[in-house]
């Protein structure tokens, strides 16, 4: 799909979504061709996360275990009661 310069910058969160949907879209910018395009190895949503650290770093790691066991243990009364 060609479009301008214009119109990709007005639909630009729609274009790319057409893009990770698998569709190439190619506008102009200045006499060069932009082509945007999903590379073969794509990934989902899922795959694009990273791990983020929730507990304090200094803690040590039989704490941080602990402590972890007590959220799920938490978590799981949580749903057992819905």
């Amino acid at each position: 799909m060609k479009v301008t310069i214009t119109e990709f910058r007005k639909d630009l969160f729609k274009l790319v979504e057409r893009v990770i949907a698998g569709e190439t879209v190619e506008f102009m910018h200045q006499g060069t061709t932009i082509r945007l395009v999903v590379p073969e190895g794509r990934s989902t949503r899922l795959d694009r996360l990273t791990q983020m650290q929730i507990t304090n770093p200094e803690v040590p790691d039989y704490a941080e275990r602990k402590l972890q066991a007590e959220m799920w243990a938490e978590i799981d009364k949580d749903w057992a009661e819905l």
